[in-house]
């Protein structure tokens, strides 16, 4: 299980390589790992998706 802050290093590196399409490629890995039964890893990606729509900040939709 990765640590708060490895969640939010990774949630930081994604927005900076992929802007808000961050938040969609991180959605899709927590499906893609739900779909494999990796419950675990689909459960850090939606960590990290929460991460990021915190990051963006309250007024970017």
């Amino acid at each position: 299980m990765m640590s708060e802050v490895q969640v939010h290093t990774v949630a930081r590196q994604m927005l900076e390589q992929h802007g808000l399409a961050a938040i969609a490629k991180a959605a899709e890995q927590a499906r893609a790992c739900e779909g494999r039964g990796e419950t675990d890893e689909a459960r850090e990606w939606r960590h990290i998706v929460d991460a990021m729509k915190i990051m963006r900040g309250p007024h970017q939709s």
